[in-house]
């Protein structure tokens, strides 16, 4: 069996891709696989914030449209950059397991913490989510939208004088770019974005050929974590104008998930958790979404 897979072109996009691809060929030796870069409307644009383009679909439309249009069979995307709506005719299928969920900080030589970094300094990230949390701890740092592929963004630190930036550490692992991490920002300091290290899937709901296949490659876990968080995203009706962090940690029969909100500025952060069993996963994720948004809104 042969299959066309849909994919952005950077290098983080291509080693997810052919890390699933790797998988689908540990469990089907006979898979034979191709793949398709698509340039999407987020690839495009890197002169703008992502919250003064559009939303979410930035990084997906195109691909997607290809799928409906049966030029390729799936997509490998990074799961918090997906809309909660999905295109009729298309599914998110279960992930397999997820890679580092936390943000991470790599900073310029001689730094070892956020808390070295000198009054005033410069950071370099777009993310209102990230700004806003790590203002919390250091209101005096200063903050500078930085768009392109992960190596991109970590030169900046020399070409625009920065003291460090934040990055997805799932990135970073995935690249083997772990040795450049100064720091983890830990989910106290910074809550992640809804499903930060999760891979999404998606096919065509009708193709049972291609749904049969990735059945091979799910992960329990990454599954409840993805449900959880992504209920609570669509929840809130959450994008990339306002500041919204989840994670899920799943322990047996039991989860735990810790959920943020704010308002589009950055300011009303709060942040709250819910225990309860996996069964009611959802339910509790509508149930902070609600909370959230009475203690931020009224």
């Amino acid at each position: 069996m042969k299959i066309k897979v849909g994919t952005r072109g950077s290098r983080l996009a291509l080693t997810q891709t052919n890390h699933v691809i790797d998988m689908l060929k540990t469990a089907h030796p006979e898979l034979e696989a191709e793949v398709v870069i698509i340039k999407t409307k987020g690839d495009k644009i890197l002169n703008m914030p992502l919250d003064k383009i559009g939303d979410k679909g930035l990084f997906v439309k195109e691909i997607e449209t290809a799928m409906i249009e049966k030029k390729i069979d799936m997509a490998v995307h990074s799961m918090k950059d997906m809309p909660t709506d999905q295109p009729k005719g298309l599914v998110i299928v279960n992930p397999p397991a997820r890679e580092d969920a936390r943000d991470a900080l790599i900073l310029k030589e001689g730094l070892n913490s956020l808390e070295d970094i000198p009054q005033g300094g410069r950071i370099g990230t777009g993310a209102i989510r990230r700004i806003s949390q790590i203002l919390k701890h250091r209101p005096d740092l200063k903050f500078e939208p930085i768009r392109g592929n992960v190596e991109t963004r970590m030169k900046k630190i020399e070409t625009e004088g920065l003291d460090g930036v934040v990055l997805a550490a799932a990135g970073l692992k995935r690249l083997d770019l772990e040795h450049r991490i100064t720091n983890m920002l830990e989910l106290d300091v910074v809550l992640p974005s809804p499903a930060q290290g999760i891979l999404a899937i998606e096919c065509r709901e009708n193709d049972e050929k291609m749904l049969g296949l990735l059945k091979s490659i799910q992960d329990e876990e990454a599954t409840i974590q993805a449900r959880a968080e992504r209920t609570f995203l669509e929840a809130v009706n959450g994008g990339c104008h306002i500041p919204v962090g989840a994670y899920c940690h799943v322990d047996g029969d039991n989860v735990k998930l810790q959920a943020l909100l704010g308002k589009n500025d950055g300011s009303d952060l709060n942040k709250v958790q819910w225990t309860g069993n996996i069964a009611d996963v959802e339910k509790g994720a509508r149930e902070l979404a609600e909370k959230l948004k009475e203690a931020v809104h009224g």
